[in-house]
């Protein structure tokens, strides 16, 4: 205890480059993993039903690739992705609920930008989706662009970059529009489904969801236009260093796994390697999980919990769900991707 009020105090008055060592010097314990720990319980917010993403079935089950997400954390931390609380959050209070402490991590499909992180304090811990907004429209609309949109009546939700976007893309084109903004990305669907607006406007991936629950999908359609960045990421406070690196480092080992073909179906197999890296990553060398404050062998309970990114991918949003999303940016960077993730030794 005197040792941790010393490195306290000593962060207090440190200068700015000593910022960020204080911040990974100061126990664990004294923040939210221990928080969590004591709780016996991981709560994490998602969305309150985006398919492919976070969704509760009628037995109250709930599943999708921020979900997944939110269970390999979990196992990392406690070896069990059951230990978790889903806590389902709409745009507007999200970040308040992470910043007020209701939530321990936001998985929620959100765009990572410098206003969320600086100006209200959170840090995401990587890019899970590499995502771009566009638009949804139905075919008897007969536009095939974005650019065809002029004098269009848009939906969208309030409070989210796309409600952004949406004001820059017809801005820089020089044409207009009508806004009609919605407190939640249901009542914007329920509007564009009963002809309030003839566009939907969010990430181009919750449009393929939103197209399923149509009355009937087939009549309507996603653009090609890709019109915004959204990289898509986990959130932590940003007064919690320690945590924040556990978040991100499953972040990271989830895309390692995929790299080095650890799986949920190969752990024992991983476990008898002896290869290097992936004796380190199963924690039979390196002892890094000390650092982290977990187990050794907490990158590969957090695949044993979830899955690898792939497995993660195709099971909730590519070839193995109802949205066939290909992975196109999404796929590893030794395969034509932009997924890159720094090596765990």
């Amino acid at each position: 205890m005197v040792n941790a009020v010393k490195a306290g105090l000593h962060c207090a008055f440190a200068g700015i480059a000593s910022l960020l060592l204080c911040a990974s010097a100061l126990p664990a314990a004294a923040g939210t993993l221990e928080t969590v720990r004591q709780r016996g319980v991981l709560q994490c917010g998602v969305s309150e039903g985006l398919i492919g993403f976070s969704e509760k079935n009628a037995q109250g089950e709930w599943s999708g690739f921020d979900v997944d997400f939110c269970r390999a954390v979990a196992g990392a931390v406690f070896d069990d992705p059951s230990k978790i609380a889903f806590v389902p959050l709409s745009a507007g209070e999200r970040f308040d609920a992470l910043r007020s402490g209701r939530v321990d991590l936001l998985s929620r499909n959100s765009t990572w930008t410098l206003e969320r992180e600086a100006g209200l304090g959170l840090a995401f811990a990587g890019i899970t989706y590499h995502d771009g907004q566009g638009f949804l429209v139905m075919r008897d609309l007969n536009v095939s662009s974005a650019l065809e949109l002029d004098r269009a009546k848009v939906c969208v939700e309030k409070g989210t970059t796309s409600q952004l976007n949406l004001a820059d893309f017809f801005r820089a084109n020089s044409m207009t529009f009508e806004e009609r903004a919605f407190p939640s990305a249901a009542e914007a669907l329920s509007a564009f489904q009963s002809g309030q607006c003839n566009v939907l406007t969010r990430d181009q991936s919750a449009l393929y969801a939103e197209r399923l629950k149509l009355s009937q999908p087939g009549n309507a359609i996603v653009l090609p236009d890709v019109i915004s960045k959204e990289p898509l990421g986990p959130a932590t406070r940003a007064d919690d260093f320690a945590w924040f690196n556990i978040v991100k480092w499953v972040n990271f080992a989830l895309v390692n796994a995929e790299e080095l073909g650890i799986s949920s179906q190969n752990v024992a197999e991983a476990k008898a390697s002896t290869k290097p890296a992936i004796r380190r990553f199963v924690g039979l060398e390196g002892g890094f999980g000390g650092v982290l404050g977990l187990d050794n062998a907490w990158a590969l309970n957090a695949v044993r919990a979830a899955g690898n990114f792939a497995e993660i991918y195709e099971r909730n949003l590519g070839v193995e769900s109802r949205l066939g999303i290909p992975r196109g940016m999404n796929q590893l960077w030794s395969m034509g991707g932009v997924l890159y993730a720094p090596p765990i030794r």
